[in-house]
């Protein structure tokens, strides 16, 4: 089973990775990955866009795609849109597994496509006002390992 989820507000990933765990006792291996907003760098503000007829589908497929490729007994996609502040949580990969190699490959193959080919535009606030991300080249690399 996946759980995918767009969430306008704030998330408590404790909790979130908590009920997650508690539903798949059966896994032997639950990998996590948690990506929070930045402190410093003079960031005040980071924003994500999103266009919603696409994202939500866009996640249920890439949770598709991963159920395809790796033996999973759990994943948990979940992502923020909207304004945050530095600390607060803004995506949570959980993948759940009989064996630990299914679930760390999992859960790395979503974040590399989360984090290059999704369907947010990201822009962060400081001094100077807004300005507008793009994924870096790194980020492109990491997904063409796949």
């Amino acid at each position: 089973m996946a759980d995918v989820r767009l969430i306008e507000g704030g998330f408590d990933p404790a909790a979130e990775l908590a009920a997650f765990t508690a539903a798949h006792p059966e896994s032997g291996g639950i990998v996590s990955f948690l990506g929070q907003v930045r402190l410093g760098g003079g960031v005040e503000a980071l924003e994500l866009k999103h266009y919603a007829p696409l994202t939500l589908p866009g996640m249920a497929a890439l949770a598709d795609t991963i159920r395809q490729r790796w033996v999973l007994e759990g994943l948990l996609l979940l992502h923020r849109s909207g304004v945050m502040l530095p600390g607060d949580p803004i995506v949570l990969v959980a993948a759940a597994a009989r064996h630990r190699r299914d679930a760390f490959q999992a859960a790395d193959f979503a974040m590399d496509h989360l984090k290059s080919e999704s369907w947010f535009w990201k822009r962060e606030k400081t001094a100077r006002g807004w300005r507008w991300i793009d994924p870096r080249p790194e980020d492109r690399r990491d997904l063409s390992r796949w």
